[in-house]
């Protein structure tokens, strides 16, 4: 049975659970989104993906700064959606919104519940060295993914698995979930289940104060860091290239025997290698200032990194 949907999401993550949703013949009477932001050179004002891809498809798109007011409660509730789906909106829902859809709130959530609630679960499941994660359908209420759990996938982590490579693996399968779980909720049999009361975690959002490296970690801690935020807003150092200090991303790293001095270049014969408070970290893929990412060997190809030189 078709339903009646008001989607409402904001980055590139959430895009394909609409296509998906859309694909199914479900009625997407509205979507919600974040306001255009300045952005390019022009700082002209951008639309979001989900707003641009919701246009593509002829919805009518809300991008309201809160949904606090009575105006904007009001005109959700206008919408007479059978549910709201929920996919990195960025705004909190008041339970005015929540209770406004026959059927709810659902929300597409990328961590396995409890453990990371928030707003940068993929990024801190790769930072703290998780082995698997999930993505999952939850059933909203006021508090931060609180909600029980409806439908979920579990999604191993590899040991190189980035950040961006994890974010398109759990976007894909989160929009076929989404459809699964509505398809059950038309027919009256979508499940929950409450979130175990152990094990809570919170994904607090990513600032730049932690996005540069710290050599005095061990490795393995470096390498998570490393991967746990690439390719945005990536983790960086700080390296003397031709006379000059210049901040480098590190975007791909990989976990190799190495001792020294914290912050030493070991070897720089094919990809330079960092010494680490225990063990080091070779370089395998870096990206200069203003420049395209580039594997570990070009850039020694243009940077005067010597064995020995110590990184700041």
């Amino acid at each position: 049975m078709s339903l009646r949907v008001v989607f409402m999401g904001t980055p590139e993550f959430s895009v394909p659970t609409l296509m998906e949703i859309v694909g199914q013949g479900h009625d997407v009477v509205a979507c919600y989104s974040q306001p255009p932001r300045p952005a390019g050179r022009g700082m002209d004002l951008k639309k979001s993906p989900v707003h641009e891809a919701a246009e593509s498809f002829g919805i009518p798109v809300f991008t309201p700064k809160s949904l606090k007011g009575e105006t904007e409660q009001a005109e959700f509730a206008a919408l007479q959606a059978d549910v709201a789906v929920v996919v990195a909106y960025g705004l909190l829902l008041p339970s005015e919104v929540l209770a406004a859809p026959q059927f709810g709130c659902l929300n597409l959530h990328a961590s396995m519940l409890p453990r990371w609630r928030g707003a940068a679960p993929i990024n801190r499941a790769i930072m703290a060295g998780d082995k698997e994660t999930a993505v999952q359908v939850m059933r909203m209420e006021e508090g931060l993914d609180t909600g029980p759990v409806c439908m979920s996938e579990t999604v191993a982590i590899g040991k190189n698995m980035t950040a961006g490579e994890l974010h398109d693996r759990l976007s894909g399968l989160g929009g076929d979930l989404m459809v699964r779980a509505l398809a059950a909720l038309s027919r009256g049999a979508l499940g929950e289940q409450a979130q175990a009361e152990e094990g809570v975690t919170y994904a607090a959002k990513l600032s730049k104060q932690e996005t540069r490296i710290d050599w005095s970690n061990p490795a393995a801690d470096i390498h998570n860091h490393i991967r746990g935020l690439s390719p945005f807003p990536g983790a960086w150092c700080e390296m003397t290239l031709g006379g000059k200090s210049e901040r480098v991303k590190i975007l791909r790293s990989a976990v190799v025997e190495g001792e020294g001095a914290p912050g030493t270049v070991l070897k720089s014969d094919e990809a330079p290698v960092v010494a680490c408070a225990s063990g080091a970290i070779r370089l395998d893929q870096v990206q200069r200032a203003g420049k395209k990412p580039m594997s570990g060997a070009d850039f020694l190809r243009g940077a005067a990194l010597s064995d020995g030189s110590v990184l700041d």
